[in-house]
Order: C-alpha cells, then structure tokens, then sequence
C-alpha cells in the first residue's frame, strides 16, 4: 500500500506527491522550495543546501536519514554547476555514498531554480 509522506512542504502545484513510501521504499523529489513555498533562487551552493535540507527533512518524517538512500538523480539546469553541488552533497552523504546520476537538462519545472534531485531510499519500518 503507497502512503504519502507529510515533507512540510506546500502541496506540489502538479499533479504529483513530493514522497511517497509503499513496500519499504521511499521515493522523493525535491527542489530549492523552502517549507513556506517560497524558492531559493541563489547560486548552486545555496540552492543545494534548501534542496538537501528538505530531503532531510523527508528522510526524517519517512523513519529514514541520509545512509538509507540508495540512489540519488541529480537534475542540474549547466553541468558547470555539478561542483558546488558536489561540495554541498559531501557535507549531507557519506561514504559509501548511493548510486548517481547527474543530468544536464535546458530547463527545470520550477522557475529561477537550477537544481531538482530525484531520491530512492530503503524504509525499515
């Protein structure tokens, strides 16, 4: 049975859940979008640092946290970005970090951000 995991955040403008937890997996999607809807719209680093700070907080009303993430799609609007968001992911993942991808797109569904992330993770409840 899918069950819908309470991030925090404003209900999504498009038809889709922000996570959603069925048969000990999580699955989340998450952008610079603070809990009170408004967006980050600052550089790579600060815009990575809402991101992740929202994934933690999904990860946490899940029962889950940051080692229960096995694969992680980074969506980032210039590839010249992937280094201040490698840098801030290191501050949040540890090793053995998850599975990643990185993929480079023209445009993201929320405007003015530069990043979106993608996150599957294990449930032990």
């Amino acid at each position: 049975m899918r069950r819908n995991i309470e991030t925090g955040l404003i209900k999504p403008p498009a038809p889709h859940a922000w996570a959603i937890a069925s048969k000990g997996i999580l699955c989340s999607v998450h952008a610079p979008i603070r809990p009170d809807g408004s967006i980050e719209n600052g550089n790579a680093t600060q815009q990575t640092e809402v991101t992740l700070a929202d994934l933690k907080a999904t990860l946490k009303a899940a029962g889950a946290d940051f080692n229960d993430v096995i694969l992680v799609q980074i969506y980032l609007t210039s590839l010249e970005h992937k280094t201040a968001v490698d840098e801030v992911y290191k501050r949040f993942f540890v090793e053995p970090y998850p599975v990643r991808a990185c993929i480079a797109v023209s445009e993201l569904p929320t405007p003015g951000t530069i990043i979106e992330i993608v996150v599957t993770a294990t449930l032990s409840n």
